[in-house]
């Protein structure tokens, strides 16, 4: 039997940006304009999708994205090799004042070594911190895990040795894996994630870091801002580039099994593998998944399809998940899954937001996009003041009414750069790289505040105030002795 492509979703849209033109774009966009679309793959019936005005120019402004991104993807790849190669050549060489030493002295520079564990990723020049915070204690166990788990996703950015390095020899952990994971859709490896063991404190835990966007790799971008969805039955509707990069199959979407022919490692079906054997062996395991950003992302849409599959081993032993910058996975219904999800294996969820991050507010929940956030949040603004809110403020990005306060919180988080290692110490002290990013966001207002600085800096310096409307009695309890 030959399978066809998305014949595992009875509702969808589909984008493909390849099959427009400029032309199409400005017609569907006019009232009366194009409505037979090539670009846009949807089930027979349904083109009254696209009545909506808004949702039109929402579907233009993705394709129009991920045009561009398809065209600068072999620039800015040869450009983030290029500035790896300068960072870690001047880092491996002692730094600029190292190169000039060299050179007075008539030395030989170091050779850049890809293997070492010093090799070191944008991200991590853009905030060089690897030890954790050692004035936070276990016994805070709400905010020991935020601290742990806000680090692991900042690690997720680099290297294996890099990885192996930090767990194994800064923290005293233990790693137990570093995946690269194929996405069947992209027809590559464009998926990371590691896996490590809490031996310092309790060998019970092990905790699933998945890796999020890097800043300058056009693939992850192209799932982020790829708006189509598929309708997964008793589920909701699911933003599709997520669901792609944690192993969604092309004709049979998330069968329980792969079959055992299939040749590649998908992220779902290698990572419940593994939680399966440690939860088979271990009575007393716990498990945390954790993921900054793309990688919140599918931290939270990996606890949705164990939950599909009633994976129940995994699931009962299922700790919490923490998120950081996390953009929006599904629609109301799949929010309301989740939350039975929640209630019925009793595990917590922890949605963290910094300020104006322009990532949580995204995609739109507009008529036909109609993706929700679910639970609480846990939101601290630019003085790294937190409090726990239903949804963030400014709930989406291009709201006209936060224009003043979102350049204003840019400019503060620009000064505070260079003010911040004077108040809080050496560990706070922010790269010229990272200075050089906030200038980019005074012209796009929450772009920096995503960097995972920021929220290693609220695990680590923020003070949460806890509103009287926090339900939940034991999360209470857990923020109310840590803060």
């Amino acid at each position: 039997m030959v399978l066809i492509e998305n014949e595992f979703s009875k509702n969808y849209v589909i984008l493909k940006p390849e099959n427009a033109n400029l032309l199409d774009l400005f017609l569907f966009l006019l009232p009366f304009g194009l409505r037979k679309k090539k670009f846009i793959d949807c089930p027979y019936g349904k083109e009254d999708y696209f009545t909506n005005f808004t949702d039109r120019w929402l579907i233009v402004v993705s394709m129009l994205l991920q045009f561009i991104l398809s065209l600068i993807a072999t620039p800015l790849a040869k450009l983030d090799a290029f500035l790896l190669k300068l960072f870690n050549f001047i880092s491996f060489n002692g730094g600029f004042l190292g190169i000039l030493s060299k050179i007075l002295r008539g030395k030989g520079f170091v050779k850049v070594n890809e293997d070492s564990a010093e090799y070191t990723s944008v991200v991590g020049f853009a905030d060089w911190r690897r030890d954790l915070d050692s004035s936070i204690k276990p016994e805070q166990s709400f905010r020991y895990y935020s601290a742990l788990t806000a680090m692991a996703t900042k690690i997720s950015y680099e290297s294996k040795p890099f990885v192996q390095s930090v767990v194994n020899d800064r923290w005293k952990m233990k790693l137990l894996g570093y995946f690269n994971f194929w996405n069947d859709f992209q027809g590559r490896t464009t998926t990371q994630a590691f896996m490590f063991k809490n031996t310092a404190i309790d060998p019970n835990v092990t905790i699933v870091a998945f890796r999020g966007t890097s800043p300058l790799d056009a693939y992850d971008w192209q799932v982020d801002f790829d708006f189509s969805w598929y309708e997964i039955e008793d589920v909701g509707l699911i933003h599709s580039g997520f669901m792609k990069a944690l192993g969604l199959q092309k004709a049979t979407g998330w069968p329980k099994e792969l079959p055992k022919t299939q040749t590649h490692e998908f992220a779902y079906y290698t990572l419940r593998k593994q939680l399966r054997d440690i939860a088979k062996a271990n009575e007393k395991a716990r498990f945390i998944f954790t993921g900054h950003s793309l990688g919140g992302a599918l931290a939270t849409l990996f606890v949705t399809v164990l939950c599909l599959h009633d994976e129940s081993t995994i699931l009962e032993k299922l700790d919490s998940v923490y998120t950081y910058g996390q953009p929006r996975v599904g629609d109301q219904q799949f929010a309301k899954f989740m939350l039975n999800c929640i209630q019925k294996y009793g595990f917590k969820y922890h949605r963290y937001v910094y300020s104006y991050d322009l990532v949580p507010r995204v995609p739109s929940d507009a008529v036909l996009f109609k993706y929700k956030h679910f639970g609480r949040c846990v939101y601290f603004n630019s003085l790294y003041k937190g409090r726990i809110v239903k949804e963030q403020p400014n709930k989406n990005y291009f709201s006209l009414l936060w224009v003043i306060p979102k350049y204003l919180s840019a400019w503060w988080e620009l000064i505070r750069s260079f003010i911040i290692p004077f108040v809080k110490g050496f560990d706070y002290y922010e790269s010229l790289l990272m200075k050089g990013a906030r200038l980019v966001g005074l012209v796009i207002p929450g772009l920096t505040a995503h960097f995972p600085l920021n929220y290693v800096n609220v695990t680590r310096l923020g003070k949460l105030n806890v509103p009287d409307e926090v339900e939940d009695p034991i999360l209470r309890y857990e923020i109310e002795d840590d803060y």
